[in-house]
């Protein structure tokens, strides 16, 4: 056999696989079954790829409208109970479905959660993690409500960033709900007139007396119910004037605040 006949051979065989790849892509290079819910699609490639440029995000919307994700099905009818939540489709940066989802099953299927960032979310619906997901069952997290990423970052649940015992330890007279301390779900601020029936003025005299000018922030002393260690902690100089403790969201922060000098 010369090389041209050979030539004309590997050339009409490429030829052939081309033509198939381009006719019946669902045998040639099909990555697997799609899902269940577009297994009608099986042997429609071009229903959602496009030759030499594959899948884009116009192709999935012309079937699935961004607007009625969650709330209407792509014939139009609407959904009583998704069992999913995922009305955040509408509030995303960028339409790119491809970034978190794959149709088909393919040799290592992946679930679209396992591609889902944070990111991709507008600013403000970052922070409002109780829209999509419920709060953790433990008597901690029953007690609150939103604000997460005062201890909770996006990329990850745990590490949280938060442990109350830094800063205050509950004893059986500090055994209390969340909202006592902390108003309007605001984890970055307390007060511990819910429970002290002190008013300022007296607050402010009996501070006075062991020269302490400063005396809002309670717990840079009084780490818990027991009197005598605020005594401890200020003595050994452990009190840092003008200075306030404040969760960030990655953490305590320290900030500045104005003295009281004529609270009532």
């Amino acid at each position: 056999m010369n090389k041209q006949k050979l030539t004309l051979i590997v050339a009409a065989n490429l030829l052939v696989l081309v033509a198939l790849a381009i006719l019946a892509p669902q045998l040639m290079i099909s990555p697997g079954n799609p899902v269940a819910a577009h297994a009608e699609l099986a042997d429609d490639c071009f229903a959602c790829h496009t030759p030499f440029i594959g899948s884009t995000a116009e192709q999935c919307i012309a079937c699935h409208a961004v607007a009625d994700i969650g709330l209407k099905t792509t014939k139009g009818i609407a959904i009583d109970k998704e069992q999913k939540n995922v009305a955040f489709h509408q509030k995303l940066v960028e339409e790119d479905c491809i970034a978190c989802h794959s149709e088909h099953k393919g040799v290592q299927p992946f679930r679209p959660i396992g591609r889902f960032s944070h990111a991709l979310l507008e600013v403000s619906v970052q922070e409002q993690c109780d829209s999509c997901h419920s709060n953790p069952p433990d008597a901690l997290h029953r007690k609150i409500k939103g604000n997460c990423t005062q201890c909770h970052s996006n990329e990850a649940w745990l590490p949280a960033t938060f442990e109350h015992d830094k800063y205050f330890r509950f004893d059986r007279d500090h055994d209390t709900e969340c909202a006592t301390c902390h108003i309007n779900n605001d984890y970055a601020k307390y007060t511990c007139y819910g429970c002290h029936e002190h008013s300022r003025s007296k607050i402010r005299e009996e501070h006075f007396e062991e020269g302490i000018r400063d005396y809002e922030n309670c717990t840079e002393c009084h780490r818990s119910g027991d009197e005598d260690e605020a005594k401890r902690i200020w003595r050994s100089g452990g009190y840092r004037s003008e200075m306030q403790r404040q969760p960030d969201g990655r953490g305590y922060n320290e900030r500045s605040y104005r003295r009281r000098e004529h609270d009532d």
